[in-house]
């Protein structure tokens, strides 16, 4: 087994989009893989949709958990299963494109200066692709001024790597924010990334992405930010705004912020606002 593809779900928002996003797994053009699916503690009509989605592919395992206990979690419960020599991350309403993993794969094969490699990505919601989400192709430790460098989604790891920098911090302080801290930790230790600069996952964002990002989600994540910008050296006078820029951002009606990106259609800065 080469890669084994994560995925945490709990009580998916839709579940023609979940089962979409298993098949684009099903569909990769790479063939080497396995994929976890961690049922967090689903309520039972959602958990036989999950159980229903495990029977797509015989290369699917289901696993679950008695009470939900966060994505972080689920996540480093996949991780200890998992197989593969490398890790790739996929969400339940997301869509990697037929030759995301293969060409992942063979990057990380031959540049060995790298511990993982994620991509740009399509931003799409029900009236289809509607912009692109930009991240930098090889990205610095001021990167994580703004926003997270690097699409979560998008990534595979090398199994090595995450092993061995302790995987995801369950803690409830890094709740809806464990892949910046997870990726700011890792560069403050010598890992470095890669992002192919061409989509290879479809990032599912709509009118409800926008009412997730609530009051006490923006206090952990300016948490994160101090905590991540002190581990990488940038926490000053010049990055304290950047701290606080969670607050700043939620101040705007989600109404206000999704008007603005969609005339834009286009994105540069990160995967978060």
């Amino acid at each position: 087994m080469e890669i084994s593809v994560i995925m945490g779900v709990y009580n998916p928002e839709s579940i023609p989009r979940f089962l979409e996003a298993v098949r684009s797994v099903a569909r990769q053009s790479f063939r080497d893989w396995e994929l976890l699916l961690y049922d967090d503690g689903s309520a039972a009509g959602y958990a036989a949709d999950i159980e229903r989605a495990a029977g797509l592919d015989e290369r699917i395992t289901l696993l679950r958990g008695g009470r939900n206990r966060g994505l972080a979690h689920a996540l480093n419960a996949c991780i200890q299963r998992a197989g593969g020599r490398y890790i790739a991350r996929m969400d339940d309403d997301d869509f990697s494109k037929p030759e995301r993993l293969e060409k992942q794969y063979r990057f990380l094969e031959t540049h060995p200066q790298y511990q993982w490699v994620g991509s740009t990505a399509e931003l799409k919601d029900a009236g289809g692709i509607w912009g692109l989400l930009a991240v930098p192709e090889i990205p610095q430790a001021k990167d994580f001024l703004w926003n997270s460098p690097y699409i979560h989604p998008s990534v595979l790891f090398r199994k090595e790597a995450l092993v061995h920098s302790g995987g995801y911090n369950a803690s409830p302080a890094f709740l809806q924010c464990e892949d910046y801290e997870l990726f700011m930790r890792l560069h403050s230790a010598g890992g470095r990334g890669y992002n192919f600069q061409q989509p290879l996952l479809q990032y599912w964002e709509d009118g409800q992405s926008y009412k997730k990002r609530t009051y006490r989600r923006r206090i952990r994540e300016m948490r994160t930010r101090y905590r991540g910008f002190r581990q990488l050296g940038l926490l000053n006078a010049g990055s304290f705004p950047y701290v606080l820029k969670p607050l700043l951002a939620g101040a705007v009606p989600p109404a206000v912020r999704r008007r603005v990106r969609r005339r834009l259609k286009y994105r540069g800065k990160g995967n978060e606002a």
